[in-house]
């Protein structure tokens, strides 16, 4: 699958100020891609560039094939942005807005009818239509925000601290909300929240005062956290642990153990009673999963909270 977006060592400075160091990556096209660091880690100043709001001191966005940089116009139509506090006019009703970004996107009057009508629906804004946007709840709001950067159909969808402010339902209802964006476009997610992050993305990128320190797959965790090591009197016959029904794959790591990919039905329990009622002793059966906390505070220099 080809690139959908490319960052090429971008570094940002204010005056002598750096605050962005080389930070490259790439994105394709259903991927959810979540930017992660403390506050003043510089996700910003990367979500403003990548949007097109802000040059960069050095390096280059390709959107689509598309410079950023030396062809701004055709590479923006095809992105949308929501910034960290939402571009809301209180004063404006639901539709009226949608309306209006969709004509700043120079939209032609009966797409843009359609649009609307799409947008809504997917943002669950249906029944809001006719309200004003500063009567409606937090979440309501940063549902319109997210459904003008969705009017014109984008590659490329931008969301900063798109749950910040929102209930426990709200959040969740964002999580369903990003999934069906990634349906048909990349997503960029910045977040100082790690649940979200890892609730939400398929990859991300550590940042910590502006460089990039760590990036993950975040399919590959979900797969190593069914991952885990037993140690087994007698030692482990490799063809009769495989044979067993909670095991997916098996491999030897030591004399007389294992590190085993549980079936996604499958639970620890399951594989102990099960190797235990083959005869098996079980010395010892501990996760081989680094959660996602333990590697951000690993990379930022902190101990992991317990």
């Amino acid at each position: 699958m080809s690139m959908l977006l490319t960052v090429d060592q971008i570094t940002r400075r204010f005056g002598r100020k750096p605050v962005l160091h080389g930070l490259r990556f790439y994105l394709r096209r259903g991927e959810v891609l979540g930017l992660l660091g403390p506050n003043g880690a510089g996700k910003t100043t990367a979500l403003r560039i990548l949007s097109g709001t802000l040059a960069p001191s050095s390096g280059r966005v390709l959107l689509s094939g598309i410079d950023m940089q030396r062809s701004p116009r055709q590479a923006k139509a095809r992105l949308g942005y929501l910034p960290e506090r939402a571009p809301l006019y209180p004063d404006m009703r639901v539709d009226e807005y949608l309306a209006f970004a969709g004509r700043l996107r120079r939209m032609p009057t009966g797409e843009l009818t359609e649009a609307m009508a799409r947008v809504k629906a997917q943002c669950g804004l249906t029944h809001v239509g006719q309200r004003l946007l500063g009567r409606l709840s937090k979440g309501y709001q940063q549902r319109a925000g997210i459904a003008q950067a969705l009017i014109h159909q984008p590659d490329l969808v931008i969301l900063d601290e798109p749950a910040d402010g929102l209930d426990p339902v709200q959040i969740r209802e964002l999580r369903g909300l990003i999934r069906s964006i990634a349906e048909n476009a990349g997503v960029i997610l910045s977040s100082h929240a790690l649940h979200e992050v890892q609730a939400s993305c398929s990859r991300v990128i550590i940042l910590h005062q502006g460089r990039q320190l760590h990036e993950a797959d975040l399919r590959l965790q979900a797969a190593a956290a069914r991952d885990v090591q037993v140690r087994l009197r007698p030692p482990p016959v490799l063809s009769s642990v495989l044979a067993l029904p909670p095991v997916e794959t098996a491999e030897p790591c030591g004399k007389d153990a294992l590190r085993i990919r549980l079936r996604k039905e499958a639970s620890a329990d399951a594989l102990a009673r099960s190797l235990m009622e083959h005869g098996y002793g079980l010395l010892e059966l501990r996760p081989c999963r680094t959660d996602l906390e333990q590697v951000f505070f690993s990379c930022i220099g902190m101990e992991s909270a317990a």
